[in-house]
């Protein structure tokens, strides 16, 4: 996998949640930023494939944004963001197999057809006759 973490920018805040007055006075939520379409580590077939796998994650401006709050250490929130896009763009460029359609085997039919039959007449005995 490339390591594109040289083209990301960060931007921190006050995180919510527990930690007390270290929630109050330290920017530890950590927002990493990441403009796909001016990257120089993918080729462009890999760009448009990230923007369409991670559409949802990209804004308006071309940024692929994470944020991470999980640590009350900024360091260790910044590592979690770049870990996350990472991971991110990483399964995004995976192409699924193209999967052959199949026709069920002669046997396989027989087989469906006689647990019919059964099913049939198992329901059929069942039936109160005069």
């Amino acid at each position: 996998m490339i390591d594109f973490s040289s083209e990301i920018t960060y931007k921190t805040a006050r995180s919510s949640g527990a930690g007390g007055q270290n929630v109050n006075k330290v920017e530890t939520m950590v927002l990493a930023k990441w403009n796909v379409e001016a990257s120089h580590f993918f080729s462009e077939e890999e760009k448009a494939l990230i923007i369409e796998k991670l559409k949802n994650k990209i804004n308006s401006e071309g940024y692929l944004q994470i944020s991470s709050q999980e640590s009350r250490s900024q360091l260790e929130n910044k590592e979690s963001a770049i870990k996350k896009m990472l991971e991110l763009v990483k399964k995004s460029l995976i192409i699924p197999k193209f999967r052959k359609k199949t026709k069920p085997t002669k046997a396989s039919q027989q087989k469906r057809l006689n647990q019919k039959k059964q099913q049939a007449e198992k329901k059929d005995n069942r039936r109160f006759r005069l």
